[in-house]
């Protein structure tokens, strides 16, 4: 698989019926880690984890593997963006127990959380002024899918997320910095459980490896964990990308 296209899941869990396609001694994300470059904590969202936890993590997985990490819920959802300098303090000091492994950062934006210059843009400059590396926003109200937005994101070198089910048009395509394209696959027609066809995957591969080829940092997280399809369909992506 292409070096630069992060391939992965949502969590390191492999179901049952998928385990003969991975080593077979091992943690869970010890086997995870063989057959993916890339997994997506969303962990992270609901609970704190220990910097040694994270140091732990780091120390299974080989030296190409990185992890996307999902800002707390107390930041985006309860704070919703407004004074979190120390929260993104604390935060980032247990994230960085990955050193390098840490590949990027996942800001999800409730759905009622509209954009607003006056709290977005501090909260960026908060957030750079601690972490210089990638950041993916996945916001999901409409006000969030502007050319003013994007010309925003870019300024802070932010990529803005495509999730599918696509709620907006103008999120059809990924937006934001240029420089990083995050695609997350929450599962349609059926959020979290819907599995995604050979021809959508191969459209997938097709523009994941344009991405890449254009010198993006590219990730691609499957989400639609419920019944298990993320597995499956992300090492199917990974053999189109090979």
């Amino acid at each position: 698989m292409a070096a630069e296209v992060h391939v992965g899941c949502a969590g390191w869990s492999l179901p049952r019926d998928s385990w003969p396609q991975f080593p077979d001694t091992g943690t869970h994300l010890q086997r995870y880690a063989q057959r993916f470059n890339a997994v997506e904590i969303n962990s992270s969202f609901y609970r704190p984890h220990q910097p040694a936890t994270y140091k732990r993590w780091a120390a299974a997985v080989p030296a190409g593997f990185r992890f996307s990490v999902k800002l707390p819920k107390t930041i985006t959802h309860e704070k919703r963006l407004q004074g979190c300098a120390p929260l993104l303090h604390d935060f980032l000091a247990q994230a960085h127990g990955l050193c390098d492994r840490l590949g990027c950062l996942l800001v999800q934006l409730p759905p009622s959380l509209a954009f607003e210059d006056s709290t977005a843009r501090p909260f960026f400059r908060d957030l750079r002024a601690q972490h210089p590396g990638a950041v993916a926003l996945e916001p999901r109200h409409a006000s969030w899918f502007t050319p003013e937005v994007d010309a925003v994101l870019t300024e802070q070198k932010i990529g803005r997320v495509l999730a599918d089910p696509v709620l907006h048009a103008a999120g059809a395509s990924p937006g934001g910095w240029p420089g990083l394209v995050y695609v997350r696959l929450h599962g349609s027609p059926r959020m979290y459980y819907s599995s995604y066809g050979k021809a959508t995957l191969q459209a997938l591969a097709l523009k994941l490896r344009e991405s890449a080829g254009g010198g993006a940092e590219v990730w691609c997280i499957f989400d639609n964990t419920a019944a298990g399809a993320a597995v499956d369909n992300a090492l199917e992506l990974s053999g189109l990308l090979a």
